[in-house]
């Protein structure tokens, strides 16, 4: 089960049909109540069903939800009756079950009159969906076909090392031969793609990557060596190298922005920006390893403008402008959202989703991942940091609300994805702090939130 989220409303999917009884906290604790409403909301996929909603209501608010629900007996009954066609269906269904499993006869027309029809679809896409925000954040980034070659031949020796008990270093011996050999040969094509000014800097990483003590032919002793400890470490490195190579191969955007959308400012790279988190209620964080407890603490987010230069561009300037200084945030089970800021002046930014293996972002449309379609910085990572939708309309995103993605596989289909991928504007990931997020209670306070790296990738409309 997830919360897909939005400004105002979050939605709440199941897979299952379910009765769920409201618990609502006691009104003193928070200025905020989340309420459980059986209103549908509509879906334009006719595949998909109408999805009960959860919303934020003020303390008045619930109060008065509260007094219209006092006069119940009509719906308690209701209710009871309901409650019991389920038990006798129930009840049916295992008979027929017996019956079918000590004289297996098909039941025509049975299965249609007493089965409900599934209110979602499990799916299984590809398990390779990268599954932490550093992949995710490589896998992103435009670079020479060659080093693609290279980082992807690595990064399938990660998925070998997950096999347990004997592992197939042979295989991976030829992974890396494979990445040395294309290393050695297109050494000139790959060092040409770099920027004049980058080259000196790039020269020096690319020999790293060949014979560096991080290098692919230290990763090839460690697997002669098979020792998958040493393997994992040496992979790191090497994959750590491959991507400040391919970062110096992308100064810029890969592709034009539609002409519509040049008033919006735009990331033209890669930024980073560092949250200072305090508890609202005076409270501590958690004390790091061999620490005191805390009072405030660090969460840095990477925000990628390679995929997303638009959310990613506004997010920045609102950062830069001290929007969300002082801001307080409010938690679900599955994200730590930012308050609305409804007297913020962020842009009304199209839904912005970069599907993998195409070469520019979709705007203002989501994914279909039954169908595979998968994007390239997926919500399903822990940590993952993207915007709610817009109040107005879901093919935009929230002008100012973002939110941190708490992914849990135990909330998730078949295939490990969450069931609001393909549904967000995702832009960036939790690379310092994510042990920070579950401890982020409602309430809590953005003290201050700064842009430490990338202020020359952002693009304002005036500069276009």
């Amino acid at each position: 089960m997830a919360f897909p989220l939005s400004s105002a409303i979050i939605s709440y999917k199941h897979s299952l049909n379910v009765s769920i009884t409201p618990s609502f906290p006691k009104p003193s604790f928070l200025p905020t109540q989340f309420v459980f409403c059986s209103n549908q909301m509509p879906t334009k996929d006719p595949a998909r069903p109408a999805r009960p909603r959860i919303h934020c209501l003020s303390k008045k608010t619930l109060s008065e939800e509260l007094a219209d629900r006092h006069d119940f007996p009509t719906n308690f009954y209701l209710s009871i009756c309901r409650h019991g066609i389920k038990k006798l269906e129930s009840l049916i269904a295992v008979i027929l079950l017996s019956i079918q499993i000590s004289s297996p006869l098909p039941l025509v027309g049975w299965d249609s009159l007493f089965i409900s029809p599934a209110t979602a679809v499990l799916y299984s896409p590809d398990t390779k969906v990268p599954r932490t925000g550093e992949l995710a954040l490589r896998k992103a980034i435009p670079a020479n076909t060659s080093m693609k070659t290279i980082q992807e031949s690595l990064e399938d020796i990660s998925y070998l090392l997950r096999i347990p008990q004997r592992k197939p270093f042979g295989t991976m011996e030829g992974n890396v031969k494979k990445a040395l050999k294309i290393a050695v040969d297109e050494k000139d094509s790959i060092l040409a793609s770099l920027p004049t000014n980058l080259k000196e800097k790039g020269s020096t990483l690319y020999a790293s990557l060949i014979d560096g003590k991080g290098g692919l032919q230290a990763l090839l002793e460690s697997i002669k060596d098979k020792d998958p400890d040493k393997v994992s470490v040496g992979l790191a490195s090497s994959l750590d190298t491959v991507a400040e190579i391919e970062l110096l191969q992308a100064p810029g955007l890969s592709f034009l922005l539609p002409k519509q959308y040049l008033n919006y400012p735009r990331l033209t790279g890669r930024g980073i920006v560092e949250f200072t988190i305090e508890k609202g209620d005076g409270s501590t964080f958690s004390p790091e390893a061999g620490g005191e407890l805390r009072k405030t603490a660090t969460i840095q987010v990477v925000v990628d403008g390679y995929s997303a230069p638009l959310t990613a561009g506004n997010f920045v300037k609102l950062v830069i402008d001290g929007a969300y200084d002082g801001a307080k945030l409010n938690c679900t089970d599955q994200a730590v959202l930012s308050d609305s800021g409804l007297d913020k002046n962020g842009y009304n930014v199209p839904l912005e989703i970069m599907p993998s293996g195409q070469f520019e972002p979709l705007y203002r449309t989501t994914l279909n991942v039954q169908d595979g379609e998968l994007p390239v910085l997926p919500l399903s990572v822990y940590g993952a940091v993207a915007m709610a939708h817009s109040e107005v309309s879901e093919e935009y995103s929230s002008p100012y609300q973002f939110f941190f993605y708490l992914y849990d596989k135990r909330n998730a289909g078949l295939g490990g994805l969450s069931f609001d991928e393909g549904q967000f504007s995702v832009f960036g990931y939790t690379i310092v702090g994510k042990d920070i997020l579950p401890q982020i209670k409602t309430g809590d306070v953005i003290r201050s939130a700064k842009l430490v790296e990338g202020q020359d990738r952002l693009i304002l409309p005036n500069e276009s």
